[in-house]
């Protein structure tokens, strides 16, 4: 099975206003790490960039400005890392993307992205279905629920004993990993 653990930061919270700044992520087959990514972007030239957006992941206008653009990383991401592990030709060979409440919001960064970068396939990298871990978790903590302040990546994964650097938190690259922590743990259950 080929998972593509990610996670995003990005300008604002609406896809159609705002861009990824930065885009991490770990490739993981049959259980096991094959690399992790961690890639700076330039957003979209036409993304709205809220400073709130910006104070969370802990990042200046200035910063992002200065990342590489973004066709440049989009290519490093699909030549260098998808294409060494997805034939995007073969049906039957794609990556499950998996993230911390993606399916709601960073998988639509993402494909976004692709269609700015002028690639309207996306389906050939990716299953249409993905593996949420938000959701995974909820029946794994559904009796602690009503005890914890929030659902919140950080709290599910303090909650399930994961030391967390709250620090770190809104990094994306630190978000996989705190993300893949809570997935080993509620997928031992399934």
């Amino acid at each position: 099975m080929k998972l593509l653990f990610f996670d995003l930061e990005t300008t604002g919270t609406l896809v159609n206003k705002h861009g990824i700044h930065q885009l991490s992520g770990a490739v993981v087959i049959d259980g096991e790490i094959k690399e992790k990514f961690n890639l700076h972007v330039q957003p979209n030239p036409q993304a709205q960039i809220e400073q709130a957006a910006l104070d969370v992941a802990g990042v200046t206008r200035e910063q992002i400005m200065a990342y590489p653009p973004m066709g440049q990383v989009y290519n490093e991401f699909v030549n260098d890392i998808l294409s060494k592990y997805v034939d995007r030709y073969n049906k039957t060979d794609k990556f499950f993307l998996v993230g911390y409440n993606n399916a709601s919001f960073d998988n639509q960064f993402l494909r976004a992205w692709f269609i700015q970068n002028g690639d309207k396939y996306f389906g050939s990298w990716f299953w249409a279905n993905c593996i949420d871990v938000m959701v995974m978790a909820t029946p794994y903590l559904a009796d602690r629920r009503a005890q914890m302040e929030n659902f919140k990546q950080g709290t599910v994964a303090k909650t399930l004993g994961i030391a967390i650097d709250d620090s770190k938190l809104h990094d994306a690259l630190y978000d996989i990993e705190v993300c893949k922590a809570i997935y080993d743990i509620v997928c031992a259950r399934y």
